[in-house]
């Protein structure tokens, strides 16, 4: 499965009623350093495809999802697990850093 686009009318279904956990990347289509974990978040995606759902939430298009997370640097990547946040990290993390991250929660 590829990575779901998250919007403000989908967030709930797909992420906070998600039964399996869900890596959201908070991003923004100006961010050098979004633009640079984007193809990890791919290949993550595709590795843990029935294990973890990654979502992807453009800040500037869901800036009312981004307040209530109280997004302040992007990218901000959180994992939700039954419905709620159980861990966030801030930056572009390597793939085998989000690869070791995202296996603490499936």
């Amino acid at each position: 499965m590829s990575e779901v686009t998250l919007t403000d009318s989908n967030f709930q279904k797909e992420v906070l009623s998600s039964e399996i956990p869900v890596l959201v990347d908070f991003w923004a289509a100006w961010c050098g350093p979004c633009k640079m974990v984007a193809p990890a978040l791919a290949k993550i995606a595709e590795k843990f495809e029935g294990k973890l759902t990654v979502g992807k939430l453009n800040v500037d298009e869901e800036l009312k999802l981004a307040q209530q997370y109280k997004i302040q640097s992007i990218p901000t990547l959180a994992i939700f697990k039954g419905g709620e946040l159980v861990s966030q990290k801030v930056g572009a993390l390597s793939l085998s850093a989000l690869e070791s991250w995202a296996n603490e929660y499936v």
